[in-house]
């Protein structure tokens, strides 16, 4: 049998190498376009930071190792043109010569990724310090202009997790960086709650970030940028950040079913709606684990995974692929921030509302151990059942680990009224003995059963606003939290002595507070009496 792949980088490696594994007498065929057929392209921007100094580590495979221990033909710098599903064959071009020539198939896997995005911006093309990171190559002009130019600003549109990481690494080599995004927060699709740490970490580290504005026009090259705001900047180098498009030309042509978003759609054994073709990585539309709906796939840890699983099923063995949950981590300086599943915002995107959520502040490891952290974890729950939905931290220590668990949790369809019940490995310097997950699942089923209640800040009635009580229980040498101003301030400790001060004949809410003494505090004027809700942030 012929298997032909087109595209390198991680789903398409992983394929043949697997299928080779499985099977000796196959022909394998790989066509990547690139320069590179596998590389580690999530460590672009720390070569590009000079943590990673050495260039040769990024590159996991070249084509002769290929060929010589796995006896897979590998193709670079070829392009697959078209695509003839009715006969089996495909038009190659060679990107040197720009020679054609056909071949055939009995199997296709399609693993052609995506490519950067450029934003349709005035004065774009012009931009001779502009540049995009998806490959070697990309990485390759960058250092170079730097090497060159030696920059000492940089503009990234873009805040995303790719965006926040160049920023990092620039900041690493010394250099003015600027955020730009159109969104009102940063690490979008990360929840407020989380994002607005982020940010915080960012500033601290001196960075500069637009948030809510848009680069309307590029001047000077690339040097000038004018922003929605009225304000000019000026930059040495200028990097997109912006998001990527599917690689989908060849295969809309030949009839390949795509998604409203442009990527091919598969079913669980990751077949397209033509006989023999399959398809894995960021080209793909899958199903969510979690809602059920469709969803994109773009982590190379899926595509990897994608690919070695296509393997097993083509040799025979009986699996299916039951889809993607999005598990993701990014280092951002020395804060950590990871999610696993659905964020608020996919949720609402998916048309989904019936959940709750809650956010604590356990440490990371026992507090009497030098060097404990506080650990910020989001949890969202399905409000009838439990079911986890998703989860996201931040944080310096514990943060990856943790979101790894949850994972695991979504997997095998838990709830929270499972999550106490987890037996995590405990000693002082990696954990609590309630580990922070057993916390979020009792503080998830006291809001499933009642026991606490919880509200945005931004859902309070504009009625409450102006005539509900409003407890703040922080110590005196605190600082204020949170965006609602409190009606008055009584520390949790002295709240037994002083509940007369707290009035009956209003609605009592208890002010943001990081930490357990907010629930604690609730519980004191339940014994009352006394119902309070705690505000969210």
């Amino acid at each position: 049998m012929k298997v032909v792949v087109i595209g390198g980088v991680a789903g398409g490696p992983s394929f043949a190498t697997r299928l080779r594994r499985l099977n000796e007498e196959h022909e394998i065929i790989i066509y990547e376009r690139g320069e590179h057929i596998s590389y580690a392209s999530c460590a672009l921007p720390y070569y590009l930071g000079d943590v990673i100094e050495d260039r040769d580590t990024l590159i996991e495979r070249t084509p002769e190792i290929l060929k010589v221990k796995n006896n897979i033909d590998v193709f670079t710098k070829h392009e697959v043109t078209k695509i003839d599903p009715s006969t089996k064959r495909l038009t190659v071009k060679n990107l040197e010569t720009n020679e054609e020539t056909e071949t055939s198939y009995d199997k296709l896997i399609i693993s052609a990724g995506a490519r950067p995005a450029y934003p349709e911006i005035p004065g774009v093309s012009e931009a001779e310090n502009g540049f995009v990171l998806r490959s070697v190559t990309d990485a390759d002009r960058i250092k170079a202009f730097m090497e060159k130019e030696q920059p000492q600003s940089v503009v990234i549109l873009g805040a995303g997790v790719m965006g926040l990481e160049l920023a990092e690494n620039f900041k690493h080599r010394k250099m003015a960086v600027t955020l730009i995004d159109q969104l009102p927060q940063v690490a979008f699709p990360y929840d407020p709650e989380i994002a607005d740490l982020i940010y915080d970490k960012l500033i601290e580290k001196g960075l500069t970030v637009h948030l809510s504005t848009k680069v309307t026009e590029i001047r000077q090259n690339g040097k000038e940028l004018l922003l929605s705001d009225g304000s000019i900047l000026h930059t040495d180098m200028l990097v997109f950040a912006v998001g990527v498009s599917p690689n989908n030309e060849v295969v809309e042509a030949a009839g390949i079913t795509l998604s409203e978003n442009g990527q091919i759609i598969v079913d669980d054994q990751l077949r397209t709606n033509l006989p023999d073709v399959y398809a894995i990585g960021d080209i793909i539309e899958t199903t969510s684990v979690v809602t059920g709906q469709p969803i994109s796939s773009m982590l190379s840890s899926a595509a990897n995974r994608q690919g070695h699983m296509l393997a097993d099923m083509l040799n025979g063995t009986p699996m299916r692929y039951r889809g993607y949950i999005g598990a993701g981590v990014g280092k951002i300086f020395d804060y950590t921030a990871s999610y696993a599943g659905m964020t608020e915002h996919a949720l609402q995107a998916a048309g989904i509302t019936n959940y709750k959520t809650i956010f604590i502040t356990p440490f990371d490891h026992a507090y009497f151990y030098p060097g404990a952290t506080r650990l910020n974890l989001k949890l969202i729950f399905d409000a009838d059942t439990g079911r986890i939905l998703g989860g996201q931290a931040v944080g310096e220590k514990g943060v990856d680990k943790r979101m790894g668990e949850l994972s695991v949790a979504i997997t095998g369809n838990l709830t929270v009224f499972d999550l106490p019940d987890l037996e995590l490995p405990y000693s002082p310097p990696y954990s609590t003995t309630r580990d922070p997950l057993n916390i979020a699942g009792y503080v998830a089923i006291n809001q499933m059963t009642n026991v606490v209640e919880t509200i945005k800040a931004s859902d309070i009635p504009e009625n409450d606003l102006m005539q509900a009580f409003f407890l703040d229980i922080r110590e005196p040498n605190k600082a204020p939290s949170g965006s609602i101003p409190a009606t008055k301030n009584i520390p949790m400790n002295e709240l037994r002595d002083r509940i007369n001060e707290i009035p009956k004949d209003k609605k009592v809410y208890i002010t943001f507070r990081k930490g357990l003494n907010t629930y604690t505090s609730a519980r004191i004027l339940a014994g009352f009496g006394i119902k309070a809700v705690l505000i969210e942030e």
